[in-house]
């Protein structure tokens, strides 16, 4: 069976982000490529309707640049534990599904492993990232499953 040579690893920073990295390098070609990926999504979109545009939000800007440091350590902090060069850490900005789609095939990815917590009911109706990503994925998607029971 051929293994993955290229593979995009879609993590959200939290602490079940190591067990989709792991699952990704049991997989993965010995000396695959394999890119670490966070989608920071522009505030003014994550809370647009919910936050009122004033002047006590003009610093929203300043709030998204101290985030965007914050996650850059925790990516640098994840991609050295698992042995991941620094040009292979990526913080992409935008819609989630859509970066992970574009990056994969800007980079020609083989596969995306992406975890999912199996929503179910209405929030299967609203959709999820990873469900976003199976759909319009151009390559495989593994889908890793967090916190089921062992």
């Amino acid at each position: 069976m051929a293994t993955y040579r290229k593979i995009l690893v879609a993590v959200d920073l939290s602490s079940e982000s190591e067990v989709v990295l792991n699952k990704a390098q049991l997989i993965a070609d010995a000396d695959a490529e394999i890119h670490l990926v966070y989608v920071q999504e522009p505030m003014d979109n994550v809370y647009v309707g919910i936050v009122p545009q004033s002047a006590a939000f003009s610093g929203l800007g300043d709030l998204e640049s101290q985030l965007g440091d914050e996650l850059k350590q925790k990516l640098a902090a994840l991609g050295e534990k698992f042995g991941l060069a620094p040009e292979y850490l990526h913080i992409l900005h935008g819609s989630p599904a859509n970066e992970i789609h574009r990056f994969a095939k800007e980079t020609g990815s083989q596969l995306i492993v992406i975890g999912t917590h199996g929503q179910k009911g209405f929030q299967l109706l609203l959709g999820s990232t990873a469900n976003a990503v199976l759909h319009g994925a151009g390559c495989d998607v593994l889908s890793v499953r967090i916190g089921a029971e062992k």
